[in-house]
């Protein structure tokens, strides 16, 4: 039987959705930053927390609905997030003018071998999936 809900119910916790989703995503933060250092795990607490957010969705123990709203809005902010790293490029003014053009020789070709790598991994699943369906239109014919 599903639970049924007035109108007004239901617009305070559409309101209520986002602020508690983010609540969910720093709960979780914090609680694998605990269970990172107790089991002295070489991983940062985020990626674990990526991890088990990932295993509950799969599992369904999480419904997709509860993360959405959160998600969407973290990654429509995400920019103002990089800001304070930005601003503090500022106070490492003689390290850029020093070594400036190694650090962007550096993320040109980081970027570059990120790029040709996937490129190339794109590319060998693409003939990998071509011949795996000609073999079964062979095999099926």
């Amino acid at each position: 039987m599903a639970l049924a809900l007035s109108p007004q119910r239901a617009g305070r916790l559409q309101r209520l959705g986002l602020p508690l989703q983010l609540l969910l995503y720093v709960g979780l933060f914090i609680g694998c930053d605990h269970l990172v250092s107790w089991l002295h795990l070489p991983l940062p607490a985020n990626i674990v927390g990526m991890l088990l957010m990932l295993a509950l969705i799969v599992t369904r123990v999480l419904p997709l609905r509860w993360v959405k709203a959160g998600s969407r809005w973290l990654l429509a902010e995400m920019l103002l997030f990089f800001i304070p790293a930005v601003v503090a490029v500022v106070n490492y003014g003689d390290l850029l003018r020093v070594d400036g053009w190694r650090i962007c020789v550096v993320i040109a070709l980081s970027t570059l071998l990120v790029l040709a790598s996937t490129a190339l991994v794109v590319d060998r699943l693409y003939r990998y999936e071509l011949a795996r369906e000609a073999r079964r239109q062979q095999r099926d014919a």
